[in-house]
């Protein structure tokens, strides 16, 4: 087991090992190969601040992963993509600042193994360690983050904390990145859209441009270049499609907008993932296995 966490489940033809040593050398077989990850879950919502629950969600998630096919017959590809499933890291309920130590150690070893970290929550406060833990491995100001939600996140302080699911992506910003693509959005405070408006490398597309300038979003993940870090917050969904999150907002995206824009950036250069807010108590609803989905289409698409 990695450090720090427990054995919870497996997500659907993720690969046995019987010693981290043996992982490693298959890595070390191919250094640059993009198809190697690992998957933590993170089981940690004590910042939610309406729907709680989300601490449920990678449990959920590795129980709907199980209804799928091994071949997906909408990209006539089988998944073949080599990736571990490492159990859930054993969180501090109550401390989100410890919790994200413990992750982002757990992250660091998941690097020395040769694997790419794919984080399941959880709120969305998960998503600062792989980033911290990726900057010691790549220069922070190469890596562009795309980030799917109806949330820009971008807050300084939520409630009097800077640890927070709506401060998230404020603390990312702070470690000076290449970019951050915002995707989705349809709910912020005034501070934060000043706040995006002000810094150059911060470009936020709503969920209202998406319906007619479709094209030109596609276009924008098409041009990026070099490594990416891809968050997605589940309520960038509209409810009708996943109503179990932790801030569900009206006028989300679609399953099939997801598929063609997550078509384009896993031809891309991606580092790190993270898939964050399921909030739901009941084993194989839609919310879950929508989300469940989005991690085997990623997979499948990745190699």
């Amino acid at each position: 087991m990695l450090f720090n966490t427990h054995d919870p489940g497996k997500f659907a033809f993720s690969k046995h090992y019987y010693d981290l040593e043996d992982i490693k050398a298959l890595t070390k077989a191919n250094p640059n190969n993009l198809s190697n990850w690992g998957i933590i879950g993170v089981p940690f919502d004590s910042t939610s601040s309406y729907h709680s629950g989300s601490r449920l969600g990678p449990i959920a998630i590795r129980e709907a992963s199980n209804s799928f096919e091994k071949y997906d017959i909408s990209y006539n590809r089988e998944l073949i993509t080599n990736f571990y499933d490492f159990g859930d890291l054993n969180v501090v309920h109550g401390n989100c600042r410890k919790t994200s130590e413990n992750l982002e150690q757990a992250v660091d070893e998941l690097l020395s193994l040769g694997l790419f970290p794919i984080i399941l929550g959880g709120e969305h406060s998960i998503s600062l360690s792989p980033l911290k833990s990726l900057s010691k491995e790549y220069d922070i100001n190469d890596i562009t983050i795309v980030h799917f939600d109806a949330h820009m996140d971008m807050i300084d302080t939520y409630q009097g904390e800077k640890c927070s699911h709506a401060t998230v992506m404020r603390r990312i910003h702070e470690l000076s990145p290449k970019k951050i693509v915002q995707i989705g959005i349809r709910s912020a405070s005034l501070e934060e859209d000043n706040y995006g408006l002000s810094n150059d490398n911060i470009e936020v597309f709503t969920s209202n441009y998406l319906n007619y300038a479709n094209e030109h979003v596609k276009d924008e993940l098409a041009s990026i270049n070099g490594p990416i870090y891809l968050s997605i917050d589940l309520d960038v969904f509209d409810p009708i499609y996943v109503p179990a999150v932790g801030n569900p907002i009206p006028n989300g995206i679609s399953p099939n907008d997801m598929n063609q824009l997550l078509g384009i950036l896993t031809k891309k250069q991606i580092i790190g993932f993270d898939l964050v807010e399921l909030s739901t108590n009941t084993l194989g609803d839609r919310s879950a296995i929508t989300a469940a989905k989005i991690v085997y289409d990623f997979l499948t698409l990745i190699n």
